[in-house]
């Protein structure tokens, strides 16, 4: 394992669990930052673009780019500004404007990495975001419970579908199956000090990643400090009633060869020492360890939230990388 001297970050996610992480590594002293971002969103501004353009989905491409903008005036400008969406009823109604830069720059230099590179420049994004594939993937889930013989499986298609099933999730592929991971995105893991994955959606953000071709092989190839971050509690629709330890099992089983070093998890989210236990041993079938950590956002008040916090995150990631 390589020396904890300004690391190199590959941060692996999507949506608003990508976002925090991305803000909590920005803060950290780092060589550099590579966000690789999901492409199967297919819901709302994405959505229609994706289908209107044929082009891969830009929200959580653009959250990221967000996330990763300067902190200060200029930065708050442009990170308000690509999150901004339009209100109304007519053709721009519901679009994020960083959505639509993102869509229109595409168009312009015909391809996505590039795209991407040049709204980076542009607002002096403080990292470089990837799709984890260059093209748009769609998620296909088997769900159990959406009749009255809990054995029926049904498939589900869709991210948006996925996310919001009132059935249980027991596993996902993408549509194409075996797609090929964007080579940039193969390169950051590879020369990465510190990889994470997670948090996030677990079966629409996080998992859809072991899917692609060459992730995981690149996960068993890069000296990186390999780092799965558990979600604070499970999600209504896809992981409702999943203990911290399904979640680690269900990871392995989409895909077995899959090695970490290490899982963050919310001290407060498994307090009772025997579940701390499953949990440890869960951890172990991924060759990693258990790092129990205070993690969760508090409020003006002090109440804590279902969202981890920044600077938290950020000090376990260092704490670990300094063992």
């Amino acid at each position: 394992m390589k020396t904890p001297h300004s690391p190199a970050f590959a941060c692996l996610g999507g949506g608003h669990g990508l976002f925090q992480t991305l803000r909590a590594v920005r803060s950290l002293d780092h060589r550099s930052i590579d966000a690789i971002v999901t492409v199967a969103d297919d819901g709302g501004s994405s959505g229609r673009i994706r289908k209107e353009l044929r082009q891969v989905p830009p929200g959580d491409l653009r959250m990221a780019l967000a996330a990763l903008a300067p902190f200060d005036d200029t930065g708050q400008v442009w990170e308000e500004t690509l999150q901004h969406r339009f209100g109304g009823h007519g053709a721009l109604a519901g679009h994020a404007v960083g959505n639509l830069l993102l869509a229109g720059l595409v168009d312009v230099l015909g391809d996505e990495i590039k795209a991407l590179d040049l709204l980076r420049a542009t607002i002096r994004a403080e990292g470089r975001v990837l799709p984890v594939c260059a093209r748009p993937l769609d998620i296909a889930a088997e769900v159990s419970g959406l009749d009255d013989d809990p054995r029926i499986m049904r498939e589900v298609r869709g991210q948006v579908a996925v996310a919001s099933t009132p059935g249980t999730v027991r596993r996902v592929r993408l549509i194409p199956e075996h797609p090929k991971a964007a080579p940039e995105a193969l390169q950051a893991i590879e020369q990465a000090d510190i990889v994470t994955l997670g948090p996030g959606s677990w079966f629409s953000s996080v998992i859809p990643h072991l899917l692609v071709d060459g992730i995981t092989e690149a996960l068993a190839r890069t000296e990186a400090m390999r780092v799965v971050v558990l979600n604070l509690s499970a999600e209504p629709g896809e992981t409702a009633g999943f203990s911290a330890e399904r979640h680690l099992h269900i990871l392995a089983q989409h895909d077995h060869r899959l090695r970490a070093d290490v899982v963050i998890v919310d001290s407060q989210m498994i307090p009772n020492q025997s579940d701390r236990v499953h949990l440890e041993r869960a951890a172990k079938s991924l060759g990693a360890r258990i790092g129990f950590y205070d993690l969760r956002e508090e409020d003006e008040d002090g109440l804590l939230l279902d969202r981890h916090d920044p600077a938290k995150l950020a000090s376990a990631l260092l704490s670990e990388y300094q063992q």
